[in-house]
Protein backbone atom coordinates (compact mmCIF):
# COMPACT_ATOMS: atom_id res chain seq x y z
CA UNK A 1 0.00 0.00 0.00
CA UNK A 2 1.26 3.42 -1.11
CA UNK A 3 0.98 6.53 1.22
CA UNK A 4 -1.39 7.25 4.35
CA UNK A 5 -5.12 6.62 4.58
CA UNK A 6 -7.01 9.37 6.60
CA UNK A 7 -8.86 8.63 8.98
CA UNK A 8 -10.94 11.42 9.92
CA UNK A 9 -10.89 10.47 13.40
CA UNK A 10 -8.43 8.36 15.20
CA UNK A 11 -8.84 6.24 18.08
CA UNK A 12 -6.89 4.70 20.97
CA UNK A 13 -5.92 1.44 21.83
CA UNK A 14 -5.20 1.18 25.49
CA UNK A 15 -3.45 -1.77 26.37
CA UNK A 16 -3.40 -2.69 29.91
CA UNK A 17 -2.03 -5.61 31.87
CA UNK A 18 0.50 -5.96 34.88
CA UNK A 19 4.47 -6.18 34.06
CA UNK A 20 5.12 -8.63 31.34
CA UNK A 21 2.00 -9.48 30.21
CA UNK A 22 3.04 -8.89 26.99
CA UNK A 23 1.57 -5.31 26.78
CA UNK A 24 4.91 -4.10 24.71
CA UNK A 25 5.17 -7.13 22.36
CA UNK A 26 1.99 -6.39 21.00
CA UNK A 27 2.07 -2.61 21.13
CA UNK A 28 5.07 -2.84 18.54
CA UNK A 29 3.42 -5.39 16.56
CA UNK A 30 0.44 -4.03 16.48
CA UNK A 31 1.63 -0.50 15.18
CA UNK A 32 3.73 -2.42 12.78
CA UNK A 33 0.63 -4.10 11.06
CA UNK A 34 -1.62 -0.68 10.82
CA UNK A 35 1.54 1.07 9.38
CA UNK A 36 1.71 -1.57 6.64
CA UNK A 37 -2.14 -1.06 6.20
CA UNK A 38 -1.10 2.70 5.46
CA UNK A 39 -2.45 4.38 8.45
CA UNK A 40 -0.38 7.06 11.00
CA UNK A 41 0.22 5.20 14.46
CA UNK A 42 1.83 6.30 17.32
CA UNK A 43 3.10 3.99 20.24
CA UNK A 44 2.60 6.07 23.80
CA UNK A 45 4.48 3.98 26.15
CA UNK A 46 4.28 3.88 29.76
CA UNK A 47 7.90 3.13 30.66
CA UNK A 48 9.13 5.55 27.90
CA UNK A 49 7.00 8.42 28.94
CA UNK A 50 8.13 8.37 32.40
CA UNK A 51 11.68 8.18 31.62
CA UNK A 52 11.52 10.78 28.97
CA UNK A 53 9.27 13.16 30.99
CA UNK A 54 9.61 12.80 34.55
CA UNK A 55 12.27 10.47 35.74
CA UNK A 56 11.98 11.29 39.65
CA UNK A 57 7.76 10.20 39.89
CA UNK A 58 7.38 7.34 42.48
CA UNK A 59 4.79 4.99 41.84
CA UNK A 60 1.91 6.22 44.48
CA UNK A 61 -1.33 5.65 43.38
CA UNK A 62 -1.21 9.64 43.24
CA UNK A 63 1.80 9.37 41.18
CA UNK A 64 0.09 6.61 38.88
CA UNK A 65 -3.16 8.34 38.41
CA UNK A 66 -0.87 11.92 37.45
CA UNK A 67 1.11 9.63 34.76
CA UNK A 68 -2.11 7.99 33.75
CA UNK A 69 -3.40 11.89 33.00
CA UNK A 70 -0.46 12.63 30.98
CA UNK A 71 -0.86 9.77 28.69
CA UNK A 72 -4.62 9.98 28.49
CA UNK A 73 -4.24 13.60 27.22
CA UNK A 74 -1.80 12.33 24.91
CA UNK A 75 -3.65 9.67 23.08
CA UNK A 76 -6.84 12.49 23.42
CA UNK A 77 -4.44 14.94 21.00
CA UNK A 78 -3.20 11.91 18.89
CA UNK A 79 -6.80 10.21 18.09
CA UNK A 80 -8.99 13.83 17.23
CA UNK A 81 -6.31 14.16 14.89
CA UNK A 82 -6.31 10.99 13.10
CA UNK A 83 -3.78 9.04 14.20
CA UNK A 84 -4.00 5.38 16.02
CA UNK A 85 -2.76 6.28 19.46
CA UNK A 86 -1.12 2.57 21.03
CA UNK A 87 -1.26 3.08 24.71
CA UNK A 88 0.65 0.55 26.39
CA UNK A 89 0.34 0.94 29.94
CA UNK A 90 -0.03 -0.80 33.31
CA UNK A 91 -2.99 1.49 33.96
CA UNK A 92 -4.07 -0.80 37.50
CA UNK A 93 -6.49 1.41 38.27
CA UNK A 94 -10.19 0.53 37.23
CA UNK A 95 -11.29 4.28 37.84
CA UNK A 96 -8.13 5.44 35.54
CA UNK A 97 -9.28 4.04 32.66
CA UNK A 98 -12.92 4.35 32.72
CA UNK A 99 -11.65 8.16 32.92
CA UNK A 100 -9.78 7.48 29.68
CA UNK A 101 -11.93 5.55 27.76
CA UNK A 102 -14.89 8.71 28.98
CA UNK A 103 -11.97 11.32 27.86
CA UNK A 104 -10.56 9.84 24.60
CA UNK A 105 -14.45 8.79 23.55
CA UNK A 106 -12.74 6.63 20.76
CA UNK A 107 -11.78 3.60 22.42
CA UNK A 108 -10.28 0.17 22.86
CA UNK A 109 -9.58 -1.60 25.63
CA UNK A 110 -7.67 -4.41 25.26
CA UNK A 111 -7.13 -6.56 28.47
CA UNK A 112 -2.99 -8.26 27.93
CA UNK A 113 -3.11 -11.20 30.33
CA UNK A 114 -0.80 -13.73 31.11
CA UNK A 115 -0.63 -15.95 34.25
CA UNK A 116 1.36 -14.64 37.41
CA UNK A 117 3.85 -17.59 36.76
CA UNK A 118 4.34 -16.59 32.90
CA UNK A 119 4.94 -13.15 33.62
CA UNK A 120 7.84 -14.89 36.78
CA UNK A 121 9.22 -16.72 34.16
CA UNK A 122 9.39 -13.46 31.20
CA UNK A 123 10.53 -10.72 34.00
CA UNK A 124 11.74 -8.68 31.37
CA UNK A 125 12.92 -6.10 33.84
CA UNK A 126 13.48 -8.21 36.66
CA UNK A 127 10.75 -6.63 38.89
CA UNK A 128 9.36 -10.29 39.76
CA UNK A 129 12.96 -11.21 40.96
CA UNK A 130 13.07 -8.09 43.33
CA UNK A 131 9.84 -8.47 45.04
CA UNK A 132 10.48 -11.63 45.67
CA UNK A 133 13.12 -11.26 47.21
CA UNK A 134 11.67 -8.51 48.68
CA UNK A 135 13.74 -6.23 47.66
CA UNK A 136 10.75 -3.91 46.18
CA UNK A 137 7.10 -3.97 47.74
CA UNK A 138 3.70 -3.06 46.07
CA UNK A 139 4.74 -4.76 42.69
CA UNK A 140 1.93 -4.43 40.54
CA UNK A 141 -0.15 -7.45 39.91
CA UNK A 142 2.35 -9.49 42.60
CA UNK A 143 1.82 -8.20 45.49
CA UNK A 144 0.43 -4.52 44.64
CA UNK A 145 -2.98 -3.73 43.49
CA UNK A 146 -4.15 -4.55 39.34
CA UNK A 147 -7.67 -3.87 38.71
CA UNK A 148 -8.64 -6.57 35.89
CA UNK A 149 -10.73 -4.59 33.53
CA UNK A 150 -14.34 -6.12 33.67
CA UNK A 151 -15.55 -5.50 30.17
CA UNK A 152 -12.26 -4.97 28.32
CA UNK A 153 -13.61 -5.24 24.16
CA UNK A 154 -10.47 -7.52 23.63
CA UNK A 155 -8.75 -9.75 25.82
CA UNK A 156 -5.64 -11.72 24.83
CA UNK A 157 -4.15 -14.10 27.02
CA UNK A 158 0.13 -14.05 25.28
CA UNK A 159 0.51 -17.58 27.12
CA UNK A 160 -1.99 -19.24 25.13
CA UNK A 161 -2.02 -17.06 21.68
CA UNK A 162 0.76 -15.43 19.35
CA UNK A 163 1.30 -11.85 18.99
CA UNK A 164 0.10 -12.56 15.60
CA UNK A 165 -3.35 -13.90 16.48
CA UNK A 166 -3.48 -11.14 19.65
CA UNK A 167 -2.99 -8.38 16.41
CA UNK A 168 -5.29 -9.43 14.19
CA UNK A 169 -8.49 -9.89 17.31
CA UNK A 170 -7.35 -6.24 18.05
CA UNK A 171 -7.58 -4.71 14.47
CA UNK A 172 -11.20 -7.51 14.19
CA UNK A 173 -12.34 -5.69 16.98
CA UNK A 174 -11.45 -2.11 15.46
CA UNK A 175 -13.68 -3.19 12.38
CA UNK A 176 -16.41 -4.45 13.85
CA UNK A 177 -16.59 -1.51 16.07
CA UNK A 178 -16.37 1.18 12.54
CA UNK A 179 -13.00 1.96 13.73
CA UNK A 180 -11.53 0.63 10.60
CA UNK A 181 -12.94 -0.12 7.03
Amino acid sequence: MTGLQNLEKGFTIWLTGPSGAGKTTLAVKLARKLREMGYRVEILDGDTIRKTLYPELGFSKEAREMHNRVVIHMAKLLSRNGVIAIVSLISPYKTVREYARKEIGDFIEVYVYAPLEVRIQRDPKGLYAKAIRGEIKGLTGYDGIYEEPENPEVKVDSSKMTPEEEVEAVIQKAREMGYLP
